[in-house]
């Protein structure tokens, strides 16, 4: 008992004396370049969440033919999605589509992307690659990539479109294209 006693007494006693000693030693700080919030471009920040909706349109391989693009294969529909970036640069996010018809599922496809931005004030051009799950028509796993823009021109509000190439493991590949707004946190 006397042994337990005497540890209870070291440990207090250590944190005491280290409290004390915490208390009085301060560490330099180190000089300020930007103001507090501020980054190197004011418009995307690192650490930042946003949100976005848009319109989508999809356009299948098998829309070309000789004769140019045959029109009744346009598809449209809306799209939400969300986005984290770690960094001022890159990010991950994901987004689900629904295309405008009958069809059995609420979502058609879904797809998680890591993207990589180029901020140069308030213009963001972008690159993006995933994978992702299409639920419409043949279930199966879509994968691909593409590019986009975002302009923003004040910080929590943008517009941005981008386009992309989606490769079906089961069907003919496809083309998706966005065009819609996006709120950061």
């Amino acid at each position: 008992m006397k042994i337990i006693k005497g540890l209870l007494l070291l440990i207090i006693v250590t944190g005491i004396a280290y409290s004390v000693h915490a208390q009085n030693y301060t560490t330099p700080e180190p000089a300020q370049t930007t103001q507090p919030g501020e980054y190197e471009n004011g418009l995307y920040h690192p650490c930042e969440f946003s949100i976005d909706g848009s319109v989508v349109g999809i356009l299948h391989e098998y829309d070309f033919n000789s004769n140019g693009l045959h029109r009744k294969n346009y598809r449209f529909g809306g799209d939400a999605g969300a986005n984290f970036f770690f960094t001022q640069y890159i990010g991950i996010g994901g987004d689900a589509y629904a295309l405008a018809q009958h069809s059995r599922s609420f979502v058609d496809t879904t797809t998680g992307n890591l993207i990589v931005r180029f901020p140069i004030g308030p213009v963001a051009p972008y690159i993006f690659g995933g994978a992702g799950y299409q639920f419409e028509g043949i279930d199966q796993i879509v994968g691909g990539g593409g590019v986009g823009l975002e302009i923003r021109l004040v910080p929590h509000f943008g517009i941005f479109a981008d386009a992309r190439y989606l490769a079906a493991v089961k069907t003919a590949d496809y083309g998706l294209a966005r065009a819609g707004v996006r709120l950061s946190f």
